[in-house]
């Protein structure tokens, strides 16, 4: 067989290891241990997952070395007492079933712990607290810093014995190694802060003792930002020199990027769909360029075409993909099988994955078996197949209709429209919108493979229930936009947000979109990369705009609606329409017109019910999916019709 990317199926010597091949799966944290970080079954089965995806080197997420004073996630794995190695154990035995290797990312979360599960203050490298973070710091003292090298080491030992093949010492984000390395944050006066030698001399202390403790045969992994894209923070020049005074005890460098301890510059540690891709490889190349050993990346590399792109241009030795890994448990596999077309792709939102900053077990919006491996790791065939009629091809039917086919189902789906996808065309025609248009593209031609039969361009009547007799109905035909009697709706000026958004009709200069939700915001935003004067107003606060999203990714949109000059005016009522624009009250009863050449109405969308109504007295067994039930998103239309679908 002709292999399709013969620079990540090369193995690859790292220190002691051989991987076979140049892919990571790097940290996720999965919120799977118990309160005190025991392994659990459905860790071992998140575990095996990773590592059944194909790729060479697995490494669990955030995981503390001092769980008194630096922990960070709820749920997250324990490797700070001996008592932990049994159940580590059972994680190197899961990894290795599948000819992967397996490490951990050892970190001291520093200032950005989580106070909750803290028994005493953060430690800091200076008295530098975040907004919204801890306030009551402690500056650490030589004993602090004697004490958390000795954890480092312990810890690493720990996973020694369990089996583990690496650990990765996390040094980036601006946790506490990174914190101490950064000329932003470290503002030390002694012989741990000031100059870069300086400020590199508690991550080498690390460095040492971990090597000295584990001897060679521990690989060895570093973790950094290659740049934190904070005003006066760690800049590549510097991340350069300190990655030639550490590699002498590094068998492999990672370069990240961004901030997580921050919320201004998290966007650049977890790319959002508004990012760029590639994030950090032009910082791995120059990284590259001045060291003998491995070079690993991640950030926003969402496909295997990128990662072959990267790795035959030799910017870096190993690709990291984390959230592209979840969407597909098999991308490594698909990839060597010559099977990539079949890869579903990441869409960026962190609407599952992000679970976990909450304390929550991960999920992902486009793969509703991650997180529960130990349920779905293999979906059973139906004892008593039936014949599934589905109305509607959007996101929750084109779900429905490949899980209730994986049962063995005999599924038809009916789709008014000569093509499959329902909203998600216009969702995903914005020129940012580029991951929802792979996405769109995947789940159609899934849908196709399923081996569902597939009617365009037909409505579903009685008679059409008559001629199928099907044993289960579902119906997913989405929701419709909802236009309140607002007077001068019917005005020539006056557009829904799918009709500007999809270029069916040319707007003029100064736009008011009206509805500060998901759809009027990045609407807005495209208009006014385009130069348009463009204003947002809506009843609702500003704190309450586009709430659906996480966080991360709402943070971005802020900060592209003020790059690009969008105005907000929030808590305005819409009185009407007119030719001179839109006129508004406030809560102070205060009237005034805001003036627009052209305006779009994206005020929400609800449940599309009659389809429902007319056709369940037909079929006894009937159920609403998708928005065709409850308005949502994405991740809403895929888990309620996945959830029941698996179960038919």
């Amino acid at each position: 067989m002709k292999q399709s990317y013969p620079h990540i199926y090369q193995s690859l010597k790292v220190g002691p290891l051989t991987l076979k091949n140049r892919l990571q799966f790097t940290p996720m944290v999965s919120c799977h241990a118990t309160p005190e970080g025991r392994v659990t079954p459905e860790l071992v089965a998140f575990l095996g997952m990773q590592a059944r995806s194909g790729v060479g080197l697995v490494t669990i997420g955030a995981t503390a070395v001092d769980k008194l004073n630096g922990e960070d996630f709820q749920g997250a794995l324990s490797v700070t007492d001996d008592s932990d190695i049994p159940g580590l154990a059972l994680l190197a035995e899961e990894v290795h079933r599948y000819d992967c290797k397996l490490s951990v990312e050892l970190n001291h979360a520093g200032r950005a712990a989580d106070t909750s599960l803290l028994k005493t203050k953060p430690f800091a490298a200076s008295n530098f607290p975040l907004p919204d973070k801890a306030r009551d710091l402690k500056v650490m003292t030589q004993e602090d810093i004697d004490f958390v090298v000795s954890e480092f080491a312990d810890c690493a030992e720990r996973c020694q014995k369990a089996g583990f093949d690496m650990v990765m010492i996390h040094g980036a984000h601006g946790n506490l190694i990174g914190s101490f390395l950064s000329p932003l944050v470290n503002k030390r006066t002694d012989q741990y802060g000031g100059s870069l030698e300086n400020r590199m001399r508690f991550p080498l202390e690390v460095l040492a003792a971990v090597r000295e403790r584990c001897g060679k045969q521990l690989a060895l992994e570093y973790r950094i930002s290659g740049d934190e894209h904070a005003p006066g923070g760690l800049k590549i020049e510097e991340v350069i020199e300190f990655a030639k005074a550490a590699e002498k005890y590094l068998d492999l460098i990672h370069i990240s990027g961004g901030m997580v301890v921050d919320s201004r510059y998290q966007k650049y540690c977890f790319p959002t769909p508004y990012s760029d891709y590639y994030v950090n490889v032009e910082n791995a190349a120059k990284v590259k360029a001045t060291v003998t050993i491995p070079v690993a990346t991640v950030g926003s590399i969402v496909s295997l075409d990128n990662a072959e792109e990267i790795l035959a241009a030799q910017q870096v030795d190993i690709v990291g993909m984390a959230r592209q890994n979840l969407a597909d448990g098999h991308v490594g596999t698909k990839g060597l099988y010559g099977e990539a077309e079949t890869i579903r792709p990441c869409i960026r939102c962190m609407k599952g994955c992000g679970e976990i900053f909450f304390g929550r077990q991960i999920r992902c919006s486009v793969n509703p078996v991650v997180g529960r491996e130990t349920r779905y790791q293999e979906i059973p065939l139906s004892p008593q197949p039936k014949k599934v009629l589905i109305v509607g091809g959007g996101v929750a039917g084109m779900m429905a209709a490949q899980t209730a086919r994986q049962r063995g189902h005999e599924v038809v789906l009916y789709e008014k429209e000569n093509e499959l996808g329902g909203t998600l065309h216009e969702a995903s025609c914005l020129p940012f919108k580029g991951d929802l248009r792979r996405y769109l593209k995947w789940d159609v031609a899934e849908t196709y493979r399923s081996g569902a039969r597939i009617e365009l361009g037909q409505a579903v009547d009685e008679a059409v229930i008559a001629a199928e007799k099907p044993d289960i109905l579902l119906v997913g035909v989405g929701a419709k936009p909802v236009v309140p009697p607002i007077e001068g709706t019917d005005g020539k000026n006056v557009h829904l947000v799918s009709d500007v958004d999809s270029q069916k009709v040319a707007v003029g200069k100064k736009i008011v979109v009206c509805g500060g939700g998901l759809s009027g915001a990045e609407s807005a935003l495209a208009l006014a990369m385009q130069g348009k004067d463009v204003t947002i107003v809506d009843m609702i606060a500003k704190e309450d705009m586009f709430s659906s999203l996480f966080f991360i990714v709402r943070n971005h949109l802020w900060d592209l609606l003020k790059e690009y000059n969008v105005q907000i005016l929030d808590q305005k009522k819409i009185q009407r329409f007119t030719g001179a624009g839109v006129e508004v009250i406030d809560r102070n009863w205060q009237q005034r017109v805001l003036p627009a050449d052209d305006i779009v109405i994206a005020l929400g969308m609800k449940s599309n019910q009659t389809v429902f109504d007319s056709l369940a007295p037909l079929v006894p067994r009937s159920y609403q999916i998708g928005d065709s039930k409850k308005v949502g998103d994405i991740h809403a239309a895929n888990h309620t019709a996945f959830n029941l679908a698996v179960e038919l």
